[in-house]
């Protein structure tokens, strides 16, 4: 029987990256996004390891009944990745209350709301990993990215107190920071902007979606099952 990760914001980028790696490793993967016409594109493209749920992360209601449907369809549920993401970015004195109330809502709040929903079947079977994809911008702060940065924080203070709460249960909570990575949003960058964030990398380079894929895997097997509560970045040395 494969074991069973749930992944957030699937549908495409480091989402989408994440799930391949997982199911070339294994995994069945249901994988959750609110862009229900790339979800579904990417089910027909990758199979039956690859099971679309289409979820709003911000809605208590929806995430409770998604996750049961998955442990009913797909069984016990043991990787959990909280992926999904969004920006809204300005400067803090321009920032309307709804920009920052999105930006939370989607990349702190959703998190909360799948590893409590999960994290039930998990501490009845004393095993489970929890990966939680935050940013290089949680450590280093970004202009003009407020909400985001204090979003991406949060998970990492959620990650560590998580750690602490369900260690005994036999579940390990992590996070990766991603830095400058080739993604739909980062291509959209002016190629003057992307050189300078490359300029700022020891290694030259900005990163791949599988270089996070990569990190995810290791932290969901068995290879990492004595790690937990760690922040691992997956950024070419920008924070060193």
């Amino acid at each position: 029987m494969s074991r069973v990760a749930a992944v957030t914001g699937a549908a495409r980028g480091i989402g989408l990256a994440i799930a391949r790696e997982l199911m070339a490793d294994g995994w069945s993967v249901a994988a959750c996004d609110i862009l229900e016409d790339p979800l579904r594109q990417r089910a027909e493209e990758l199979g039956e390891a690859f099971r679309p749920f289409v979820l709003d992360v911000t809605d208590e209601d929806q995430v409770s009944e998604t996750t049961r449907e998955i442990q009913d369809s797909m069984g016990p549920v043991t990787g959990l990745v909280n992926n999904a993401g969004i920006t809204r970015d300005n400067l803090m004195m321009r920032m309307g209350r709804a920009d920052w109330d999105a930006v939370i809502n989607v990349n702190l709040t959703g998190a909360f709301l799948m590893s409590k929903a999960l994290s039930r079947g998990m501490m009845r079977a004393r095993n489970g990993s929890i990966v939680n994809i935050s940013s290089v911008v949680a450590l280093l702060g970004g202009a003009g990215q407020v909400n985001y940065a204090a979003s991406k924080a949060g998970l990492l203070g959620l990650t560590r107190s998580l750690c602490r709460e369900l260690g005994a249960r036999g579940i390990r909570v992590n996070a990766i920071a991603p830095g400058f990575i080739e993604t739909e949003m980062t291509a959209e960058l002016p190629e003057e902007v992307r050189a300078g964030y490359a300029e700022r990398i020891p290694l030259g380079r900005m990163g791949t979606p599988e270089n996070v894929a990569g990190a995810v895997r290791f932290l969901l097997g068995d290879d990492s099952q004595y790690i937990s509560g760690v922040v691992l970045p997956v950024d070419g040395g920008l924070t060193t």
